[in-house]
């Protein structure tokens, strides 16, 4: 009896219960929702051969780095896969497999060949579209408008009404600057399905983006509850409802979001996440006047230094760039700092000169030398979006630069970036600053 995914691709398999299991786990694991590690060990459990399972549980142990067990799942996929795997899953297991071993580039490149053959193979299609997807981590200058172009050319195979096609169209509109467009397909993917907080998690991007403060206060209050604290996203669901808080001034709140769901002895999120969104905030929170306890950047540090004890990614490392400076570990700002000047100059830094620029100015920042952190940071403004994330998560940087302007005394600069952010959303905060600035 033959056996298809729920986009009917074929999958090898000779068990029901496995084929059952493996269909479950992605639409979980799709829509970032607890239980796809325990649908996928059931896959395996009913059929061990079954090579499609095998890399959906790789994937899953590397979004949460378990590199070890992610390299042997992935390991035993290319070993089933190549006994009875068809030709498309030899491929869809090697671009997992690839995802493991650090090799992003080969992996990106096998991947857009592979959707150009089997463009309904959502796993391997998801892969470039995220805020940590592979188009995001390239280093590429323009991956909001590369999402856009591989979600629209494939677009036909999904049809209109495909929960997770709609969720990650919506999502590369929005942080394309399709606001408005990319909001009504999120809402659209998400009535078709409401257990998943990545639809949750597009069209908080979307509020943010409109200035829609009391539509996200309302989604995440009337959502949030019924997500489990173990859901990929939960804390950083948590970390948009702490930035509705400073949004509007509220300092308070933001730290108590992060006492109480944001903290690394509480956060069952995955590494990357926890450690970004945790630094992300309290950065903001110092930077809006609201003073830290000094245990709360150093629990941090101890959990980053576990977790990220070498060279990451560069959305990685200006975040633990931000992470030294809040803890005053000059020393180890500055040998980041070489390390990535290093990687620069080996080739090695895809993002390029940009990320140790910006560690430059976080050190300017934490020394109070305002001037000379807008002079670093205004020139590569255009650049920082190489370092991958969302726009969100990136206008941390444009905050540091804002502030530095202040600051500095640089009003007339200040006014004018704060103008044109005002002219593409609302907000409370800007208009605030922008009182200040004008006074």
């Amino acid at each position: 009896m033959a056996f298809e995914d729920r986009y009917g691709l074929p999958i090898s398999t000779s068990s029901p219960a496995a084929a059952e299991a493996y269909r479950e786990g992605v639409d979980l694991m799709l829509s970032a929702w607890p239980g796809a590690e325990r649908a996928f060990d059931r896959a395996i459990a009913a059929d061990d051969d079954f090579a499609l399972a095998h890399a959906a549980r790789a994937r899953m142990h590397l979004v949460y780095a378990d590199m070890a067990p992610a390299q042997q799942k992935a390991a035993k996929a290319r070993v089933c896969v190549a006994r009875h795997g068809t030709e498309r899953e030899r491929s869809h297991v090697e671009i997992l497999a690839l995802t493991t071993e650090g090799q992003p580039v080969k992996a990106l490149d096998l991947a857009l060949a592979h959707i150009e053959r089997w463009p309904r193979d959502a796993t391997i299609m998801a892969l470039p579209l995220g805020a940590f997807g592979l188009f995001a981590f390239s280093g590429m200058a323009d991956h909001d408008q590369a999402r856009v172009d591989l979600c629209e050319r494939y677009k036909t195979h999904y049809g209109n009404d495909d929960w997770w096609f709609l969720t990650s169209l919506g999502w590369a509109h929005t942080e394309n600057n399709n606001v408005s467009i990319g909001r009504e397909l999120t809402q659209r993917g998400f009535d078709r399905r409401r257990e998943n907080a990545n639809a949750v998690h597009s069209l908080l991007h979307a509020m943010f983006e409109d200035g829609s403060v009391a539509d996200a206060e309302v989604l995440v209050a009337d959502w949030l509850p019924g997500y489990d604290r173990a859901g990929l996203l939960y804390g950083h669901v948590s970390w948009h409802h702490a930035l509705l808080a400073l949004e509007q001034g509220d300092t308070a709140t933001a730290a108590a979001i992060y006492a109480e769901r944001l903290q690394p002895k509480l956060t069952l999120a995955a590494p990357l996440n926890a450690m970004t969104d945790g630094v992300s905030l309290l950065w903001r929170m110092q930077s809006a006047g609201h003073a830290l306890s000094k245990d709360l950047p150093e629990d941090l540090a101890a959990y980053a230094e576990r977790w990220f004890p070498r060279s990451a990614n560069a959305f990685a490392e200006v975040h633990l760039a931000m992470l030294a400076a809040l803890t005053g570990n000059r020393a180890g700002l500055d040998k980041r700092i070489a390390a990535l000047d290093a990687r620069h100059a080996q080739g090695k830094l895809p993002a390029g000169a940009v990320v140790a620029d910006i560690c430059r100015a976080v050190r300017a920042f934490a020394e109070e030398d305002y001037r000379s952190c807008a002079a670093i940071l205004e020139p590569v403004a255009g650049d920082v979006v190489r370092i991958g994330g969302s726009h969100a998560q990136r206008e941390l940087v444009e905050d540091t630069l804002l502030i530095a302007l202040m600051k500095s005394g640089a009003a007339a600069k200040a006014h004018a970036l704060l103008d044109r952010r005002l002219h593409r959303r609302p907000s409370v905060r800007d208009t605030r600053w922008l009182a200040a600035v004008a006074s």
